[in-house]
């Protein structure tokens, strides 16, 4: 388990990853990280920690910071009965992160593949994205590409939604 933002970025420069690391107080909701946003062109990502009903399938959802994602359309979409928001114990437990801090690059946590990653097509067409370091006390900026890459390594193959 990757444990802290050190040794996630020692993770990411070991694998030769590109990106833009930008420091900044702890932001809980995207309006505040909306203060804190690099003065770059990259998408602002919402990650949500969803499972089923039964906390038996698990999921992170990733669309951008100006959409509301219903989960009653979004629970059809992926053809799971009844989707709800994951426990924090699972949350840590399978992406090694703390609400607040949920991220695409948690990933790197779920060596078992028990999280599916769903992505909104319509931020799939940006060039960039922010993410969090596993903590919500930075951003980073990572280029299509790269989080291509992340999601090869990780064994991770992203499912497309739209709503």
């Amino acid at each position: 388990m990757i444990a802290s933002e050190e040794q996630f970025l020692n993770f990411l420069n070991s694998n030769g990853f590109t990106y833009q690391r930008v420091e900044h107080p702890a932001v809980y909701t995207c309006a505040e990280a909306e203060l804190h946003r690099p003065s770059v062109p990259a998408v602002s990502t919402k990650n949500l920690f969803l499972c089923d009903k039964k906390a038996r399938q698990f999921f992170l959802v990733v669309t951008s910071c100006e959409k509301t994602v219903r989960l009653e359309g979004l629970s059809a979409v992926m053809g799971v009965a009844h989707l709800r928001f994951g426990s924090e114990e699972n949350l840590h437990r399978l992406l090694g992160v703390t609400r607040g801090s949920v991220t695409m690059m948690g990933l790197a946590n779920d060596v078992d593949k028990q999280v599916t990653l769903w992505l909104d097509s319509d931020i799939w067409q940006g060039e960039a994205f922010l993410c969090h370091p596993l903590v919500n006390t930075a951003t980073l900026v990572l280029a299509k590409p790269e989080l291509e890459r992340f999601f090869a390594l990780t064994g991770h193959t992203p499912h497309f939604f739209s709503e």
